[in-house]
């Protein structure tokens, strides 16, 4: 059995079919875990759905911000954006089905056997490993509830941008959903910071990788995605970066866990 993980898909099917194809992935005896967004800009987000689903067991995958997107959209909360290419999941005949699916996915997943937690985004400075898992099954259970559509309309905004224990139970869910699906830069404190996306070398000076602060003390291994200015590359020890930018023209990106390696298909300019 060979355990492989993937960054954000963004609706690149045909990468994703040729990076399975290399490494011969058989869903009978390998495991797929992905780090979210799997729709969004690429060409085939509704065939990247289906894709994914037909694994069954054998594919973990996160819930995104775009994937969270996707769901407000279908659900009249919010408008699609003008560079989403979602059309096809929207008016598919198993609609209701891949936005079930979906909604149904984690914010954080963790491998029993290897010990690896997986997010979108990661987990922020402030939250240990028990922390993380606590949030993500409150905030999970309120998107799976018969309110999720009043849970989906309370996730949009930037504030709280810092953890306290004080915070009410909408803040809480929308803290909790930011963290896991939109973090990538933090004030020295903590504070998230979500107006900067470019890369590190383009960064304000006051402001520092989430994974800077929590390098120290992060236990379990932990792999994310969604910023794709990285390139995969991140300098904390036990915190892998896979999101490569495929849908911008860079490649999707396989971690084969067991020994390490990465695997790299080039893709064009989808957005």
């Amino acid at each position: 059995m060979a355990t492989y993980l993937i960054g954000d898909l963004q609706g690149c099917l045909v990468e994703l079919n040729q990076l399975l194809a290399e490494v011969a992935f058989n869903p009978s005896r390998d495991q797929l875990w992905l780090t979210g967004d799997l729709v969004a800009r690429g060409p085939d987000s509704l065939g990247c759905l289906r894709r994914i689903i037909a694994l069954g067991d054998a594919a973990t995958t996160v819930l995104g911000n775009h994937d969270l997107h996707l769901l407000a959209v279908a659900h009249g909360i919010r408008k699609p954006k003008a560079a989403d290419r979602v059309d096809e999941i929207l008016q598919a005949a198993d609609r209701a089905d891949l936005l079930y699916w979906l909604r149904h996915r984690p914010l954080l997943a963790e491998h029993e056997q290897h010990g690896f937690a997986i997010s979108h985004a990661g987990i922020p400075p402030q939250w240990n490993i028990e922390q993380a898992r606590t949030s993500a099954r409150m905030a999970e259970a309120e998107l799976q509830s018969p309110h999720y559509r009043e849970r989906l309309q309370q996730m949009y905004g930037n504030q709280p941008d810092f953890w306290q224990p004080t915070l009410s139970d909408t803040e809480r869910l929308r803290y909790t959903v930011n963290a896991f699906t939109r973090m990538r830069l933090c004030h020295p404190d903590g504070r998230l910071d979500f107006e900067h996306k470019a890369a590190l070398t383009d960064a304000p000076s006051t402001l520092v990788p989430w994974f800077t602060l929590r390098q120290d003390r992060q236990d379990p291994p932990l792999i994310f995605g969604h910023w794709a200015a990285l390139e995969g590359r991140c300098d904390a020890a036990d915190i892998h970066a896979l999101d490569t930018g495929c849908v911008w023209g860079g490649s999707l990106t396989m971690l084969h866990w067991e020994s390490g390696d990465r695997i790299a298909t080039p893709c064009p300019v989808y957005a």
